[in-house]
């Protein structure tokens, strides 16, 4: 494109298509407010002038490093760096409103996912002066200090997506240099310390309530992800109480809604089938409930917030009572493990083991209170076995094998964990891409255990120190290791 030195944007036709075909018309001469989604991207690129900013009460503020985006709730950007005056940096989130009365109008002000929040970010500036009692957090607005107009910065973050460059961890850069086989290295070295802390972990648990308890303790966790791990670990822990004599599916199903607090007290009075099975539940738990209510958690201990329709804790529940039901799980998962299987088939028969054909309310239900589907859904899906394997069952089997000393097994346990395909993707493997890795494509990790390694390097190294790296000791052992491997060659 030849640069006459006048204006470019008009010589260019798509860029005027461009342009006619997005309503940033509206945010010229400031005679708008800009949406919030587009004072996030503001944010997350810096494109402010950064030596301008200051708090509502004219305090300095200088931003070491913006932070990272949440996507699962809570305050827009955790684990941001920020220096107010002369004062030294704190950490903390952030949280991105177009009022400044958004911070009471939608109750961060009372709600706990908030409480680390250290500055409110925020349009207009004298809107800011006329807000009631800001008190904490520190609020900044956001009208005055952009370095481009709003309109332009529309254009040019709209399609943005990923970290910035600028904000990638300093072990990015020597990562960068590695090759293939090198990186695979790091990563499964990195990949066998969480292996072998998992199995670590249920051999301790083995030793106080054997083999069997510890396999339904980890697989009970691993069914309430990251929000119910440890009301699901309750029930599992008193799983030798509310199992004892149940009968059927349908028995562990009431009596683990019941001692789950999960069990609703009253007919949705709308939906048949909903309340037909509450009927069956409620006729099992009348019976059951006194025997057990020293076992029962309030419903206050579970989180519902950010959870997909499929992984609700009562369709867990529900599948964990037909594993529950099945004559000998943790038998045929040590016949998986022996099994002359080809590499290929490992998965779908691990998949055949754990999946439930069907069951007359859960495969057409998400919740008690959810509509019927129109079409009968499996209780669990192949991406979440991957997560089953590498998280419980290859630990537990590797850890017996260990402490039966049978190294045909170990081995053989050892070569499925590490040529095991990658599980699904998620936001903090892709937020240690683009911070480690300098990448957001998945692509780039082959196989689960390169997964699990890069996880590990953001427990051992990350969470130890903050957005701008300060004092961590990992780039420099990165650099270290790949330049003696790289004499060795």
């Amino acid at each position: 494109m030849k640069d006459t030195g006048g204006n470019l944007r008009a010589e260019n036709f798509y860029a005027v298509w461009r342009e006619q075909c997005r309503a940033v018309n509206l945010l010229r001469d400031g005679g708008a407010t800009p949406p919030e989604k587009l004072l996030q991207a503001v944010w997350q690129h810096q494109r402010l002038r950064r030596d301008q900013l200051q708090t509502a009460g004219g305090n300095s503020v200088r931003v070491l490093h913006p932070g990272f985006a949440s996507a699962e709730g809570g305050p827009d950007f955790r684990g941001s760096v920020v220096q107010f005056g002369s004062d030294s940096p704190v950490s903390g989130d952030v949280e991105i409103d177009v009022q400044p009365s958004g911070w009471h109008a939608h109750g961060h002000d009372i709600n706990p996912s908030f409480k680390n929040v250290i500055l409110h970010v925020v349009w207009d500036e004298a809107q800011t002066a006329k807000a009631v009692a800001p008190g904490p957090p520190a609020r900044i607005a956001l009208k005055n200090v952009l370095d481009a107009a709003p309109a332009e910065l529309a254009l040019a973050l709209e399609n943005e997506s990923g970290l910035p460059a600028s904000l990638r961890g300093k072990c990015a850069a020597p990562l960068s240099d590695f090759s293939a086989p090198q990186l695979a290295e790091l990563l499964h070295a990195a990949a066998r310390v969480r292996f072998q802390n998992k199995a670590a972990a249920m051999l301790a648990r083995a030793k106080n309530s054997g083999w069997e308890q510890a396999l339904w303790e980890q697989l009970f966790r691993a069914l309430g992800y990251k929000h119910n791990v440890w009301p699901m670990q309750n029930l599992a822990e008193t799983k030798p109480r509310w199992a004892d004599g149940a009968e059927s599916a349908l028995d562990l199903q009431a009596r683990l809604f019941g001692v789950s607090g999960l069990l609703p007290a009253e007919l949705t009075r709308a939906q048949k089938s909903a309340d037909t099975f509450l009927r069956r539940a409620w006729d099992v738990w009348w019976r059951d409930r006194e025997a057990l209510a020293d076992c029962v958690l309030p419903r206050t201990v579970w989180k519902f917030h950010g959870l997909r329709p499929a992984n609700h804790p009562q369709r867990r529940l529900a599948l964990a009572s037909h594993w529950l039901a099945a004559d000998d799980l943790a038998g045929k998962i040590e016949e998986w493990c022996v099994a002359d299987l080809p590499e290929s088939r490992w998965l779908a028969a691990l998949h055949a083991i754990f999946q439930v054909e069907r069951d007359e309310f859960w495969s057409w239900h998400w919740t008690f209170k959810s509509a019927r589907l129109a079409k009968a859904q499996p209780l669990l899906g192949e991406a979440r076995v991957t997560d089953l394997a590498v998280n419980v069952v290859l630990p537990w089997l590797w850890v017996r094998a260990r402490e039966g000393g049978s190294e045909k097994i170990l081995r053989e346990v050892e070569r499925r964990f590490f040529a095991w395909p990658a599980a699904e993707d998620n936001s903090l493997l892709k937020l240690a891409r683009q911070r480690l890795l300098g990448t957001s494509k998945p692509g780039i990790l082959k196989g689960a255990a390169q997964q699990q390694g890069l996880m590990q390097i953001i427990r051992d190294f990350c969470e130890h120190s903050n957005a701008v790296c300060a004092d961590c000791r990992f780039p420099e052992l990165v650099q270290g290791w790949r330049t003696q491997a790289t004499k060795g060659e």
